[in-house]
């Protein structure tokens, strides 16, 4: 990595020339966590290994408390009705900076850490959005941030939060809902991808739930008369969502599988479940197709003489930008640099792009460059870090942890997530979030700035109510 090493070098130079001795502690913070990464690689590759879905990641939880616990945080477990759920803290008073850490895999799409198809025999998930990465990165920096405030006498809290269920479940809202970021100053996540900018871009509000059908069991045969099929039920709904597509906004996106469609072609189905998102940038318009969708569900239940019910397993608003913030960030990420490929991750990358659209990868320096801070990211995805930019400023990044060219929810992203391609993203992404808790630290005018600007985003009469309503934590969803 001597491409960023230099540029890091020649920046810092230039900074301390200038007479800005934060620079100097910032160079002094980069180059203990170059020194000590080899323990947050090993607890990533770790999480990686255990490849637990939402609300059941025991393991990953555990061995990311474990570590802020030796590192001198006090730990919280457990909180906000969510078993692997937790809030790790250290120091005293203001600010309170608060850093989120993700953890949980996807289902079914395991893979080995290999740049061909190649399932893992002992897994059937795998970390296709990174957030082993994200988990053990965000603590990461929180200890290094924990250290500088620790070294130099300052006063202040770093906090991190342990985050399960992004993938559905909608941790980030339970916690929103019980206040566990009231008195939180500035909040910062990241996120893995790749290439590597600031996220300061609107994401989509999404509700999520599982639709059931009850129907009345027959031989499909002997007596279909009988019988009323659930599973007629979830195709008439879905039908009717199909056609709805053509009369939502062109913005909204709506996804659905059937997850239990009956045991038998010959027994007519008495349960059938269908597992919906609505999306959009615009949560009114989650809320008005979600609507429309219980009505065709009811609707569907009628015409074929079944009944239904519905839980309700997610709700997220979208991203609230925040230009102040999000300037600091994007001058860390540019003083750190990007990823630099050796020769064995470029020949990785060879192998891996041939299962890419057009048989190759898009250009490695998307890896190693990092994209203007005006650059407008576009894209259809869903974060409950939405709940948490509603309720206190934040911020994030995303970091090259993928080969270009590969999309997230993909066994090329669970591959490379697996590799030191990975690990290095990852750390790009623990310095840039160090970097900028601390000059947050340093300058409670930029606090104030981030603050003025939020209040002026989300508007002097915004209510804060979650699109959960009062549900508890759906612990049970990837069961």
């Amino acid at each position: 990595m001597m491409k960023n090493t230099s540029k890091l070098s020649a920046l810092l130079g230039a900074t301390l020339l200038a007479g800005a001795p934060v620079h100097a502690a910032k160079s002094d913070v980069i180059a203990e966590m170059d020194a000590g990464r080899a323990p947050y690689e090993e607890l990533a590759l770790q999480i990686w290994d255990y490849a637990e879905l939402g609300y059941l990641e025991t393991k990953s939880s555990g061995a990311l408390q474990d570590t802020l616990a030796a590192a001198g945080f006090s730990v919280e477990a457990g909180v906000a009705g969510m078993p692997t759920g937790f809030v790790a803290s250290y120091g005293s008073g203001s600010p309170v900076i608060g850093i989120l850490a993700e953890f949980d895999a996807l289902p079914g799409v395991s893979q080995t850490a290999t740049p061909e198809r190649e399932v893992r025999e002992d897994s059937t998930a795998g970390h296709a959005c990174g957030h082993h990465l994200f988990g053990a990165g965000s603590v990461e920096a929180a200890i290094a941030v924990k250290d500088w405030l620790a070294s130099n006498g300052r006063s202040g809290t770093i906090r991190l939060y342990g985050t399960p269920a992004e993938e559905g479940g909608s941790g980030k809202v339970y916690m929103v809902r019980e206040g566990l970021f009231d008195d939180v100053d500035v909040a910062l996540h990241w996120h893995a991808g790749d290439r590597n900018l600031v996220t300061n871009t609107p994401s989509l509000a999404n509700k999520s739930g599982k639709i059931r059908f009850h129907g009345i069991a027959s031989h499909a045969a002997g007596a279909p008369e009988r019988g009323r099929s659930a599973l007629d039920a979830v195709e008439a709904l879905n039908y009717m969502m199909n056609m709805m597509r053509e009369h939502v906004p062109d913005s909204t996106r709506i996804h659905y599988v059937i997850t239990r469609g009956g045991e038998a072609p010959n027994v007519v189905p008495a349960f059938a479940e269908v597992y919906y998102y609505v999306r959009s940038p615009d949560r009114n318009v989650v809320m008005d197709v979600w609507s429309r969708l219980e009505k065709a569900a009811e609707g569907a239940a009628l015409g074929t003489g079944t009944t239904w019910d519905f839980e309700l397993t997610g709700g997220v608003y979208d991203l609230l930008p925040n230009d102040t913030l999000a300037k600091v960030a994007h001058e860390n990420m540019v003083l750190v640099g990007g990823v630099d490929y050796d020769e064995t991750e470029q020949a990785f990358a060879a192998k891996l792009g041939r299962s890419l659209p057009g048989g190759r990868h898009a250009a490695l320096e998307l890896a190693t460059d990092i994209l203007p801070f005006d650059y407008v990211r576009t894209g259809g995805g869903s974060t409950d870090v939405g709940d948490v930019s509603w309720t206190v400023p934040t911020i994030g990044v995303r970091t090259a942890t993928w080969v270009p060219g590969t999309a997230a929810h993909s066994w090329q992203a669970v591959a490379a997530g697996g590799t030191t391609i990975g690990l290095k993203g990852m750390q790009v992404a623990a310095k840039t979030l160090a970097l900028t808790a601390m000059d947050l630290f340093e300058d409670p005018a930029l606090i104030a700035a981030a603050k003025a600007e939020f209040e002026e985003r989300r508007g002097a009469s915004f209510d804060y109510q979650s699109m959960l309503g009062d549900r508890p934590p759906a612990l049970d969803y990837r069961k």
